[in-house]
Formats: C-alpha cells, sequence, structure tokens
C-alpha cells in the first residue's frame, strides 16, 4: 500500500477557507473521501463548503473558481476506475494536470485526492471507510492546510 511513510502532520487550520469539490461518480468512495476530509477540516478548525460536480474532469475549472472567489485552498477528491478504453487515461490526466494548473495560476493549495484505480476494491481500501487501510481524504485535506502554511511561511 502506497501510504507506508505518509507524514503525520498536526495541523492547524483556524481562520482558513477551504472548499471541497468532489466528482459525483462512485458514490460510496467519494462520500467516504468528503467525509474524511470534512473530518479533517473540522479538527483543524478550517471552515469549509463542499461543492459537488458531474466528475473528476470538471474539478479543475470549479476548484479555479472557487480559489479565485477567495477561498485559501481546495481539496479537490475524485474517483476514476479503469475500464476497457482509453478514456480513463484522458480524463485521469485532464483532473491531475488541471489541478496542477489551477494550483500554479492561482498560487493556492489543491490538496489532490483523486483517486485513479484499476478496480473498485482499490478504492475501498483508500476511502477511509471502516475496514480501509488508508483514508485518501483525510490526506487530501492535511496538505491543503499544510501547503496553506507554507505558503503563508515562505511569502511572509
Amino acid at each position: 500500500m502506497s501510504g507506508a511513510g505518509s507524514p503525520t502532520l498536526g495541523l492547524d487550520g483556524t481562520g482558513l477557507e477551504v472548499v471541497i469539490v468532489a466528482g459525483s461518480w462512485h458514490d460510496l468512495i467519494t462520500d467516504a473521501l468528503i467525509a474524511g476530509a470534512a473530518r479533517t477540516l473540522e479538527e483543524a478548525g478550517a471552515s469549509f463548503s463542499l461543492v459537488r460536480v458531474p466528475g473528476s474532469f470538471e474539478l479543475p475549472v470549479v476548484s479555479k473558481a472557487v480559489l479565485e472567489a477567495g477561498a485559501d485552498a481546495v481539496v479537490a477528491l475524485g474517483v476514476i476506475i479503469r475500464g476497457g478504453t482509453p478514456h480513463f487515461e484522458y480524463v485521469s490526466a485532464a483532473a491531475t494536470d488541471g489541478l496542477t494548473r489551477v494550483a500554479l495560476d492561482t498560487g493556492k493549495p489543491v490538496g489532490f485526492g483523486v483517486l485513479t484505480l484499476d478496480d473498485e476494491q482499490q478504492g475501498l481500501d483508500r476511502a477511509g471507510l471502516p475496514g480501509s487501510k488508508e483514508d485518501k481524504g483525510r490526506e487530501a485535506a492535511e496538505a491543503a492546510i499544510a501547503t496553506v502554511r507554507a505558503l503563508r511561511a515562505v511569502r511572509s
């Protein structure tokens, strides 16, 4: 499992406005990712809201809009499961490249919680559900908060 060696971050999100932007495919996994991100943001003291989009392809444009509207960070969550066509590669690349561009263009963090999976079980293992080995929603929220703090330290 790729989560081995992940950092433990003590986070203070006080005063931060974070928006969770989440796709709508694969509800069981996506809803668990959202719950993990929301729990983490709440525990850190950040204010947050949720915006749902049709799928992972739409994550970049909506993430950019909420950051430009004043959010301090975005937690982008989505689930893309490989099928029998090249669609998986196109959507995965578009979401990943788009979210990277959003972060660079806005200068604000995008916590990346887009799961690119070979099958549903891989998603269940990473969703933060009872019995899951990882909580990628939590990790994406932690990354967003930690990156806001790092950017503020560098800029001050």
